[in-house]
């Protein structure tokens, strides 16, 4: 921990007594304050960082100083880069404690602040004058390395890195100018840079006086409001590379700590300036922070760090300021870097159920959980939430529905337990329409289908065939049902059964292969949570000229031509706000805005009317064969874990994997009466390499029930194949529900092909062994 006040700590002894009279004069203070885990005092800090390599260690916090302060003499001949170890830091005084963004069953997002937030701005102080610029730095650095004299890069550090003030003065662009937009930071990115670059490659004396400075001004008396120097300051070092070092971890952790209580309105500024640092850095600021929660759950080695219980004020800090990268790297289009990489595969092996609980269960309080920060949860992890959320719903109903028929004294039927489909395959739309609509009520019990005359039980394999036929036959263009149209009509049952549908395959973890635009995983979501007011608006959400291409791209490119015209909009297109449409051979006008007929479209306006359009076409024009299909998709799958996805991440949980990576279902497969380098199987392997990407499908088909790659991957699949004593005449046969092919010991790989092409391609339909 920091220390406050004086170089030179107290020793151990006297450091435990003065913290013990210093939790008696704060204990009304704390009190009044929102309350974090205790901050960690010197006995409970770690003793002396371990450190990684074989690197210098120091015992105690007085000789860090004294060898931070001692004269200079003898720096030039230490030039070789080394990695710090910071030890015990002691009697710390209180640092401003979080306020956690517990979302409180609510989406919250850094990025929907107001573009302007109005807080009060207080003086900036005088910066000292330095005039070093790029070129000096530079040239010293390599007189250094060619002299081995190190002390004018030592001084330019340690008076740079002293104060808040002296890194404003070193890295603000113009010293005399206030930069107080969030347009422009006012920092010389390109000096931090290369002095950020250069700090790594310096000796041990230098790296120290930085981490010195850093403690200095992270332990400055704040008075007031944080000016817009402090937090060019902190956007400056939350760039130090030292801080990628475990031994830096207890510096890092204040830092953030600072960051991470600073108002909403300095969040604002930080987000809109991060937005401004290159891919690369922003990267690598990103990895770091992901790194620091890593190690914090599951260090190396567990004695770098002071015991959990005394710093768990730790991983809630790095989330918030990570949050802050989040927002920004989602206010550009395209953004920085992939949503994906903001995911930390460590939380894949904490308990997140419990994380989940506790943040349905705590939304009020200030109590961390990670659900508060989704975009760190993976996919898979989110999958994992979603299906253990989903089982324990079908429990509850399951449960229910016994309860019920006991407390009316009747015989109970293992029947009740389930959804029950039966259909014909003959007429498997309506059929499938008819059962899901007469039997509503059961909609959230486990999913059970039977295909009439058919002698297959259901346990896993014959509910995705279904899912897979059905699918297929409803979103065929001949069926007319998902075909882009506004057209009114006088009844959305359909709509809101396929909704439905949709929403079973979710609970009940099926992937389908549909494709929707992006622009409809964005509706689902809006709101994530059905609103208890029905007057509430559904499915409506920002959409863009992007969104309207990947439906009408013909019309979203007359409507760019449009925005880049460089004539007289108004006299050469004379349009105005108004639309027609062609509806059952009648066509009809649609005001944009009111009067709408009346208002020419002009260079000025132009982008607001193609707003409006886009606005019309996607969300308006189809409001009501949405909403059904919105209400219909959460009869299902309402759940609270649906605030934990981005649209893309519905995406993909409804439609699995875009990559048909056999070579890793390969890797994958278990093997039963086989071993994986038996000839038959080396010909099976391949044979399937070899097959075109239908031919994959068709075969994932038929050993899976389903065409698609689920959440996790082929490995997800749990793919077995086993020997089938049987003769070699026989095809291959397949169990579904356990993602088994049964293979005879064919003797060649024609015979093998042949079989195999056989079986794949004539595999609908079901029977028992």
């Amino acid at each position: 921990e920091l220390n406050q006040g004086s170089a030179e700590p107290a020793s151990a002894e006297e450091g435990g007594e003065d913290e013990e009279e210093e939790e008696e004069e704060e204990g009304e203070k704390e009190k009044e304050r929102e309350k974090l885990p205790p901050i960690p005092s010197a006995s409970s800090a770690a003793a002396g960082g371990v450190e990684r390599g074989t690197k210098n260690q120091f015992s105690t916090f007085s000789s860090f100083i004294t060898t931070i302060n001692q004269k200079k003499e003898g720096i030039g001949n230490r030039n070789s880069p080394t990695q710090l170890v910071i030890p015990n830091i002691k009697n710390v005084r209180d640092l401003p404690p979080i306020c956690l963004d517990v979302r409180q069953k609510q989406r919250i997002s850094i990025d929907t602040l107001p573009q302007e937030l109005k807080a009060p701005v207080p003086p900036e102080p005088s910066l000292p004058v330095r005039t070093k610029t790029v070129k000096d730095f530079q040239d010293d650095v390599e007189k250094a390395k060619s002299s081995g004299d190190w002390k004018a890069v030592h001084d330019f550090y340690s008076t740079t890195f002293d104060s808040f003030l002296e890194i404003n003065a070193a890295f603000k662009k113009d010293t005399n100018s206030p930069f107080n937009t969030i347009e422009d930071s006012g920092i010389d990115a390109k000096f931090v840079n290369i002095v950020y670059d250069a700090l790594l490659n310096t000796p041990q004396d230098v790296q120290k006086s930085v981490l010195k400075g850093i403690i200095n001004g992270l332990l400055q008396e704040w008075k007031g409001p944080r000016t817009k120097d402090d937090l060019r300051a902190y956007c400056i070092l939350l760039q130090n590379p030292q801080f990628s070092n475990t031994s830096t971890y207890v510096i890092y952790a204040h830092l953030l700590r600072q960051i991470a209580a600073l108002t909403e309105a300095d969040h604002h500024f930080l987000v809109h300036w991060s937005k401004k640092i290159s891919q690369k850095r922003f990267k690598q600021l990103v990895d770091r922070l992901l790194q620091f929660i890593s190690l914090r759950l599951f260090p190396a080695k567990p004695e770098e760090f002071p015991p959990m219980v005394k710093c768990s004020w730790w991983i809630p800090s790095a989330a918030k300021v990570l949050a802050l990268f989040n927002a920004a790297n989602s206010l550009i289009s395209p953004p920085i870097i992939s949503y994906t990489d903001f995911y930390n595969s460590t939380l894949d092996h904490i308990d997140l159920m419990e994380e989940y609980h506790n943040w349905q269960c705590c939304g009020n309080s200030h109590r961390f959980s990670f659900c508060q920060y989704p975009f760190i949860i993976s996919i898979a992890a989110k999958k994992l939430i979603i299906q253990r959320d989903s089982e324990q719903q079908m429990i509850s109903i399951a449960r229910q529905s016994l309860v019920d028929k006991v407390s009316r004294r009747q015989k109970p039927d293992m029947n009740m337990l389930f959804l029950n489909v039966k259909v014909r395959r003959t007429h498997l739309v309506s059929d499938s329409l008819d059962e899901l609509a007469r039997k509503r009520a059961d909609l959230k019990k486990k999913l059970k289908v039977t295909f009439v005359g058919e002698a297959g039980l259901d346990m896993g394999g014959l509910t995705k065939e279904w899912f897979l036929l059905l699918i297929r036959q409803i979103f065929h263009p001949d069926y007319g049902m998902f075909t882009f149209s506004s057209f009114k009509c006088d009844n959305y049952s359909e709509f809101r059964l396929v909704g439905a549908l949709m929403g079973l395959a979710v609970y009940n973890s099926i992937t389908l292969d549909i494709r929707f635009p992006p622009c409809c995983y964005k509706k689902l979501l809006s709101p994530p949570i059905v609103p208890c007011d029905h007057n509430t608006l559904i499915g409506i959400c920002d959409v863009t000229l992007e969104d309207l291409f990947q439906i009408m791209p013909e019309l979203a490119h007359g409507l760019s031509e449009l925005l880049s015209y460089e004539g007289n909009v108004e006299e050469d297109f004379y349009s105005t706000f108004q639309v027609f449409q062609e509806e059952f051979g009648v066509i009809k006008s649609y005001n944009l805005k009111p009067n709408g007929d009346k208002i020419p479209v002009t260079n000025q306006n132009r982008k607001e009317y193609v707003q409006l359009y886009v606005d019309f076409l996607l969300n308006k024009s189809i409001y009501k064969q949405f909403a059904a299909f919105y209400y219909g998709f959460h009869s299902v799958c309402a759940s609270y874990a649906l605030l934990l996805l981005r649209p893309e991440e519905v995406e993909i949980l409804v439609c699995g994997s875009p990559e048909l990576d056999m070579s890793a279902l390969q890797r994958s497969t278990q093997y039963e009466g086989y071993q994986k380098t038996d000839l038959t199987i080396r010909y099976f392997w391949d044979v399937v390499l070899g097959f075109s990407l239908d031919l994959q499908k068709k075969l994932l088909h038929f050993a899976t029930g389903s065409d698609r790659v689920p959440v996790g991957g082929m490995a997800d699949l749990n793919f077995k194949i086993s020997k089938s004593e049987t003769s070699t005449n026989w095809l291959p046969v397949a169990h579904t529900c356990f993602n088994q092919l049964c293979l005879p010991p064919y003797k060649n790989k024609k015979e093998l092909k042949q079989k195999l092409i056989i079986g794949i391609s004539n595999a609908e339909g079901f029977g028992l062994e």
